[in-house]
């Protein structure tokens, strides 16, 4: 069918515009005139300088660092569109924030994802719309649809179009045992054997890499991750990669570049070569980080929001 975007307006938060730029552009669509700023106090101040009244309005932004300013923002932009009659509210979340806090480890732990989901679908939206949850689980914390999507897709362009004629030399492996069923996955679409870092995690943040299950000597090895977060696992495993198991080149991607902390000097000196991060965070330090690569989300986030609004299927 005819895809018609006379009834949708997309409006971007602030960890969110270049992201919604792109999605906008895609879709042949204007970016809707929002202000945001903030109180003396810091609290987010959102004026709609355009209509919404009977519109499928699409909301993008990352709930990224600083997290808690992010997500009051994002929720107050959901408030002032229900309060202004939209017909509905999709708040598009690149980066959801607080999922790694899917369930309690300790007795008395709170499960942050939880209420984030019930904050969310308190403020007045109707679906959510996110990239690569850390716990794809919680899609089931929330009362309303939610479209988890993979972000492997984008990868696999890339990885393709780099190794067109060398994919016989290819390995993905996965960074830990977590990241298995990811990495699997990432292997059987590219087509490719997998192999495993195996490693005893001590504490939080600090690992000890013990050995390599599979076979990467002499290889281009991909590692894939959902998160580099302070990448002490990343650059740990790639070190593992290529001195233990002996591949020729390692490589990484990640779904989400939050790089904390020390991160970029860990990245800067270690084993990758290249670090492919998709843009659903927006990188402060990136002119750093002559390693990265720099993929984009958006053209998945408009095929969804386009099936989405047209009645077809997301996958």
């Amino acid at each position: 069918m005819k895809f018609n975007t006379r009834g949708i307006k997309i409006f971007a938060g602030t960890a969110g515009k270049l992201v919604a730029e792109e999605i906008a552009k895609i879709l042949k669509l204007s970016l809707g005139n929002a202000k945001i700023s903030n109180f003396a106090d810091g609290e987010s101040n959102i004026s709609l300088l355009e209509p919404v009244r009977d519109r499928d309005v699409f909301l993008v932004q990352s709930t990224c660092p600083p997290v808690n300013d992010n997500l009051m923002e994002l929720l107050v932009m959901i408030d002032a569109c229900k309060r202004a009659s939209a017909k509905n509210i999709v708040a598009v979340i690149p980066y959801f924030g607080y999922a790694r806090q899917d369930r309690k480890v300790r007795p008395n732990d709170p499960i942050s994802a939880k209420l984030v989901a019930n904050l969310l679908t308190a403020a007045g939206a109707n679906r959510i719309i996110t990239m690569d949850l850390h716990s794809p689980q919680i899609q089931g914390f929330f009362d309303i649809p939610v479209d988890n999507i993979l972000g492997l897709n984008v990868f696999l362009d890339y990885f393709e179009a780099k190794f067109k004629n060398q994919k016989e030399d290819l390995v993905v492996v996965a960074p830990d045992i977590g990241s298995v069923k990811r990495a699997r996955k990432f292997a059987q679409l590219l087509n490719v054997p997998m192999a495993i870092v195996e490693k005893q995690r001590e504490k939080a943040n600090v690992c000890e890499v013990m050995s390599i299950i599979g076979n990467v000597e002499g290889k281009h090895a991909i590692i894939i991750d959902d998160i580099v977060d302070t990448a002490g696992t990343l650059c740990k495993s790639a070190e593992a990669i290529k001195k233990i198991g002996k591949a020729k080149e390692v490589f990484a991607c990640a779904t989400h570049g939050l790089l904390s902390g020390q991160a970029t000097t860990l990245i800067k000196d270690s084993e990758i070569c290249e670090l492919a991060l998709l843009n659903t965070i927006p990188l402060v330090a990136k002119n750093e980080l002559k390693k990265v690569k720099i993929l984009s989300a958006a053209p998945l986030f408009a095929e969804v929001i386009k099936n989405n609004y047209g009645s077809e299927f997301i996958s």
